[in-house]
């Protein structure tokens, strides 16, 4: 072929390194060899008014972060929410999600708790009733309390760290566990460090969702 454009045969060309997620954006192979996942918990105020959880999560699963958990409830302020937001990614998507989250409006601050932060989680497990003596042995193991019994099923409520959890529920197993439900983290900072409500001015075109860039 005659007057094409100079350069090398498409087979000489080079070609970047690494795969791409389902997004089909590119991941930078270095990033992902040099940085392994690890466990953050944000804390997030947020405006307490309707859509403020559709948004959140909304951005991040466009940005594709894994949550582990996401809880809200009211602060003592009627106007603030909280969120408990726990993620397990590399340290360049740490990084990224506090900065996205700070830039939707209904958002008022962002910290990343210390590893160390007090974190309780709440778990209501049923499994069968047939022997209700040794139901209520393990959940006093537990501290746990018994919700709600009955011949066919028990329901044992346990509030502890994730790992007390996770420990329970293998507990209950040898009772045929038919369900689990768990309300995720809630989770503070230790000592008399809060949360800082800071206000700031925000204007639509700042927030939403993504901007060009991620500075």
């Amino acid at each position: 072929m005659t007057g094409g454009m100079p350069g090398p045969h498409p087979d000489e060309r080079m070609r970047p390194a690494g795969r791409r997620n389902s997004q089909g954006i590119r991941i930078d192979p270095e990033v992902e060899a040099t940085h392994q996942p690890r466990k953050a918990v944000l804390s997030a105020l947020v405006k307490h008014e309707p859509g403020v959880l559709s948004e959140i999560s909304g951005l991040f699963s466009r940005r594709q972060f894994n949550i582990e958990s996401l809880t809200v409830g009211a602060t003592k302020d009627d106007e603030v929410a909280r969120m408990t937001i726990v993620i397990e990614e590399p340290e360049p998507g740490v990084v990224q999600a506090k900065k996205q989250l700070r830039k939707l409006v209904p958002v008022i601050s962002v910290e990343e708790l210390e590893p160390a932060a007090v974190q309780r989680e709440l778990v209501l497990i049923k499994v069968d009733g047939a022997k209700p003596d040794d139901v209520n042995a393990v959940a006093d193991m537990y501290d746990g309390n018994v919700v709600d019994a009955s011949p066919e099923a028990i329901t044992v409520e346990v509030t502890g760290s994730e790992p007390k959890v996770e420990a329970a529920i293998e507990a209950f197993d040898q009772f045929t566990v038919r369900e689990v439900v768990r309300t995720g983290a809630a989770a503070v900072e230790r000592g008399d460090e809060v949360l800082r409500d800071e206000r700031r001015t925000k204007t639509p075109a700042a927030s939403t969702a993504e901007t060009a860039t991620d500075d």
